[in-house]
């Protein structure tokens, strides 16, 4: 365990030594609270919870896909990453130090998220739906955090970069995070039971609303977590191979 703290307060150091990717890692999410909850369903005490349940998902998932996907593609390029996977305490340390770490970055998300919503919204939930709430988010973050790691592991610094942002925003708006339950373009709620963030954002909206998720959303939010799981480790076991062999 000492192993794990000291591996997150390395990796959590490294990045906030950086400003601006802290300030980039929130930056997302609060504007799009700011430009489009707040003036269109802010006065609305149900469409400015379920909106806000929306944009802590959307945070969720830039966390995910910035923090690992970039994140370990440069740590990758680093010496000091072959160094530490040579180390008698093997990769488990490390990779949940690196966990830790995209936990903690998450938070920092979420946070002026939530304090928009608090005093700028009419958003209303009970403690108990809070904490509902915050497991939905953390079991529908898992498919995310494998597709970062996917990212991280299979492709270089720069060409990471670039794919992470090319899903992050079809993500977004094919889930329908940008808009309320029911609300988003026909063609918007055809195809977003089949993505991830789909399903991720219905299991918020149920933990924190009066919503039932869709069957499909749920199945294919698992189908993403296997496909997206299995696919991580092949990259890793393939890194590993390719480096170290």
């Amino acid at each position: 365990m000492s192993l794990v703290v000291t591996h997150t307060k390395y990796q959590f150091l490294e990045t906030i030594r950086i400003p601006i990717a802290v300030i980039g890692n929130a930056f997302f999410p609060s504007a799009s609270m700011l430009f489009f909850v707040v003036p269109f369903a802010g006065d609305d005490p149900v469409a400015a919870t379920y909106a806000t349940g929306s944009m802590m998902t959307f945070a969720v998932m830039a966390s995910c896909l910035f923090t690992y996907g970039i994140g370990v593609s440069e740590d990758r390029a680093q010496p000091w990453d072959p160094y530490l996977r040579t180390l008698p305490a093997g990769p488990g340390p490390r990779f949940a130090g690196r966990l830790m770490t995209g936990l903690a970055f998450m938070a920092i998300a979420l946070i002026p998220v939530v304090v928009i919503a608090a005093l700028l919204t009419e958003a209303n939930v009970s403690a108990f739906q809070v904490l509902l709430g915050l497991v939905a988010l953390a079991a529908g973050a898992v498919p995310f955090t494998f597709l970062g790691l996917l990212i991280g592991y299979s492709l270089p610094s720069k060409a990471a970069i670039a794919v992470a942002q090319i899903l992050f925003f079809p993500l977004a708006f094919g889930g329908g995070l940008l808009t309320s339950p029911q609300q988003a373009p026909a063609f918007i709620e055809n195809i977003a039971p089949y993505l991830p963030t789909r399903g991720a954002v219905e299991l918020v909206w149920a933990a924190i609303g009066d919503f039932t998720p869709k069957v499909t959303s749920l199945v294919m939010l698992a189908v993403w977590t296997v496909v997206t799981g299995v696919l991580a480790t092949w990259a890793y076991r393939r890194d590993e191979g390719r480096r170290f062999s």
